[in-house]
């Protein structure tokens, strides 16, 4: 009705928490997966805003025709907030009506940029690693690394994790904590990185390195690699012989190359972004093949993709809108 005034609703990190499940992320990360691929979504690349101390902030629109979504991220890497008693990560989601403009929510977006990440890792292992994938080698356990264990339980059997941290001690005490949400998987934390990877069907990095850290020689045939960590220019984790040699398959073909795993090998010509096999969006829709044999090597370069982002925080608001959750606040006033 005009000049009626609208509310726009704030959701916080419980509220987000109450309202959304790793089974809901992985199905909706899976569908605005194919909608990008359908050319039915809008995604300009990430806008960085680099700071001293290796930090940025980075802009993150996106827009899903059905059901209809836009908004941006405005999300944050501050490496040594640790120290003041902050998360690396965080992050607000604004939505905003496509029709009108008009601000729907501003919601916090730690949560689901942890949910989305981890949901991608799962739809690109269910569709590129062996099904019958028992061990799991992970390279990283901060605050990603729970996340994408639990989701990579809604799509395979795995039995075994062996996780490597920046010490022992870091992987020892993550072991601790996740052995009651993963009944039945052993978790055993690792020294180095070589004894981690060791015989690993499925390896997930989740490091801020700017180095390799895992090398060719140490892999087993037929391994499937969630590359996650290097999600900015200048940080790489796979030494480059991994992915010459594998099946590279990537969430968007312009973030990849210029801050996906793949950014540092294809700035020093160690790769061409010619030898990248497929979005993860076409392999969805059967446009390109998945994996090829239980031996090929495959490699999932995961940057973090604002439709997902966009897409979870819709499905947010809409079960917030039934739950009748959230602070509502006017942020522009009515005119008649």
């Amino acid at each position: 009705m005009p000049g009626m005034p609208r509310a726009t609703l704030v959701l916080t990190e419980p509220d987000v928490a109450r309202l959304l499940d790793m089974a809901a992320a992985i199905r909706i990360v899976r569908r605005s997966t194919e909608a990008l691929a359908r050319g039915r979504a809008a995604m300009p690349p990430k806008v960085y805003l680099p700071l001293p101390r290796q930090s940025d902030f980075r802009a993150m629109p996106a827009y899903l025709a059905s059901p209809p979504a836009c908004g941006v991220k405005w999300v944050n890497v501050h490496p040594h907030n640790p120290q003041h008693g902050l998360p690396t990560v965080m992050a607000v989601i604004v939505l905003n009506d496509p029709a009108t403009g008009y601000p729907l929510a501003v919601l916090d977006g730690r949560l689901i940029t942890k949910l989305r990440t981890a949901a991608a890792g799962a739809v690109a292992a269910q569709v590129l690693a062996r099904p019958d994938s028992r061990t799991v080698g992970l390279i990283g356990c901060g605050a990603q690394a729970d996340a994408q264990l639990v989701a990579l339980a809604r799509v395979l059997r795995y039995r075994r994790v062996q996780v490597w941290g920046s010490t022992l001690r870091e992987a020892q005490r993550f072991c601790r904590r996740l052995r009651p949400q993963l009944p039945g998987v052993q978790l055993r934390p690792c020294a180095t990185v070589q004894h981690a990877v060791h015989r690993a069907d499925v390896v997930i990095t989740l490091t801020p390195s700017r180095r390799p850290l895992v090398k060719r020689a140490w892999l087993a045939a037929g391994v499937h690699i969630n590359a996650i960590g290097a999600d900015a220019r200048g940080k790489q984790e796979l030494e480059p012989a991994i992915l010459r040699e594998a099946m590279v398959v990537v969430d968007d073909r312009e973030q990849a190359v210029h801050a996906g795993e793949l950014n540092v090998p294809v700035s020093r010509g160690q790769f061409s972004p010619r030898r990248i096999h497929a979005t993860l969006g076409d392999i969805l829709l059967k446009r390109a093949a998945g994996r090829r044999s239980r031996q090929a090597l495959t490699v999932f370069d995961s940057t973090g993709l604002a439709i997902h982002d966009v897409a979870l925080a819709a499905e947010v608001l809409r079960r917030a809108r039934r739950r009748g959750l959230g602070l509502r606040i006017t942020l522009l006033a009515a005119r008649g």
